[in-house]
């Protein structure tokens, strides 16, 4: 992923209101840029480590894959104009300040059991401060959806400076991932206006796939019970 992910131009077109110049935006969107699409990529590094290292020690990768993303620019500024953070475009300082899904990595785990090992292997590490944690997995939101929501300051190391930069992480098993992705395509074929009889039905999915999270994580644990070094973990 390339560091410059918005341009100055493009920005302008659609935010009239900076108070610089182009080069002045442009440096400041460089900088944005750079300090996410890095957060990025050392969370995906310590992540993979993590996986690597587990799989040494207990035959075993929790981890089967991961998918990271940047908002884009209109998307953080409008999530800036409802969190009523004043004049956006000029004060970014305050929209990162504020928003902590700029950067955002979903990790899909094999198990549901999965989510909180990696979560835990994660924070244990000095340098990664826990800023806030939803778990979604025991007590799924109204829709059905199940996840486990961290948001992290990820250690980002440049020409003679640190910074900490806020990443949200979702910890997510296969099972609901695949229930997450097919309602939000729902979701976004239809803008987002679903009725209510799919909404119930959609909750009863997310209920039945649950129950098969937990019935595969049991076949897992009676299949693999002897003589198994990760059988306790």
């Amino acid at each position: 992923m390339s560091f410059r992910y918005y341009y100055a131009d493009r920005v302008r077109e659609q935010f009239t209101g900076f108070k610089g110049t182009d080069e002045e935006l442009q440096e400041a969107i460089d900088s944005m840029s750079l300090m996410y699409s890095s957060a990025l990529k050392v969370l995906e590094t310590r992540l993979g480590i993590i996986s690597d290292d587990f799989d040494k020690k207990h035959s075993y990768m929790p981890i089967h894959h991961v998918h990271s993303r940047l908002k884009t620019f209109e998307s953080i500024m409008e999530k800036a104009n409802r969190y009523e953070i004043e004049d956006p475009i000029n004060n970014l300082d305050a929209v990162r300040r504020e928003i902590l899904d700029i950067a955002g990595i979903r990790v899909i785990c094999n198990y549901e059991e999965d989510l909180h090992t990696m979560s835990n292997l994660l924070l244990d590490q000095e340098d990664i401060d826990m800023i806030k944690v939803k778990d979604y997995c025991d007590k799924p939101k109204e829709s059905g959806y199940r996840s486990l929501h961290v948001v992290v300051a990820v250690p980002v190391y440049l020409v003679g400076m640190m910074k900490k930069v806020p990443v949200e992480i979702q910890f997510r098993s296969i099972v609901m991932d695949a229930w997450a992705s097919l309602e939000h395509e729902l979701r976004y074929k239809n803008k987002g206006e679903l009725t209510q009889d799919i909404v119930d039905s959609l909750k009863e999915c997310a209920e039945s796939l649950h129950s098969i999270d937990e019935r595969l994580s049991k076949v897992r644990h009676e299949v693999l019970k002897d003589d198994n070094k990760y059988s306790d973990y």
